[in-house]
């Protein structure tokens, strides 16, 4: 091989690997970008959050699905969970903390194999941030009192607010309307309730008697 080769093969490995940094960066760029463009879903997480645990407290509280969704972003497989066809009324907790999140009035059929929900029990129980795993970009969605992770949000849900809250069932705890709260619920709602929270939960239980 002479001179004239060897150039010549040095600058095509030199121009391969420009051709592949350049094909890694459009596909880091292109991102399928799925976030909610809905205002009450903008990114709000400010890290900081009432309830917090080290991580081996959680492991001891959650069995290992709730772990690995809460406090891993986990997903459940689609049309698994058991909340996923509940059509009980009632109210759905944080799994992780007894949080109330979101009334059965808002619980909708949307087909992805998860629970959907057009909006929460009150404001502020659900906090945003971008999730960019799996090469997408989503917006995530997790409880305000110990930032577990629930899920996401979509813009393709029904009226009146066009959000579609794709929650993991294993994320939630649910107490029908006719139950008292007990455990994880109970505790939340006696110690770490704030007044919203407990005023919407008695408005949806009362609005059902």
């Amino acid at each position: 091989m002479n001179m004239n080769d060897t150039g010549y093969m040095i600058k095509n490995l030199i121009i391969a690997a420009a051709l592949l940094v350049t094909a890694g960066t459009a596909c880091s760029q292109n991102l399928s970008d799925m976030r909610s463009k809905h205002p009450a879903a903008k990114d709000n997480d400010h890290g900081e959050y009432r309830i917090s645990r080290s991580d081996s407290e959680w492991k001891d509280i959650l069995d290992p699905l709730q772990y690995e969704i809460l406090r891993r972003s986990g997903t459940e497989r689609a049309f698994t969970g058991e909340l996923y066809d509940n059509r009980k009324p009632g109210i759905y907790y944080s799994a992780a903390t007894g949080q109330p999140l979101f009334a059965s009035d808002s619980k909708f059929d949307s087909g992805c194999g998860w629970p959907s929900f057009f909006e929460p029990i009150t404001e502020g129980v659900i906090l945003y941030r971008t999730d960019r795993s799996h090469g997408m970009i989503r917006t995530e969605i997790i409880d305000s009192s110990s930032g577990s992770h629930l899920g996401h949000v979509f813009d393709d849900g029904p009226p009146p607010t066009g959000l579609r809250y794709c929650m993991n069932s294993a994320a939630m705890i649910f107490v029908s309307a006719d139950e008292e709260p007990h455990g994880r619920v109970k505790d939340y709602m006696e110690n770490h309730a704030s007044e919203e929270e407990r005023m919407s939960v008695k408005r949806f239980l009362d609005s059902r008697k």
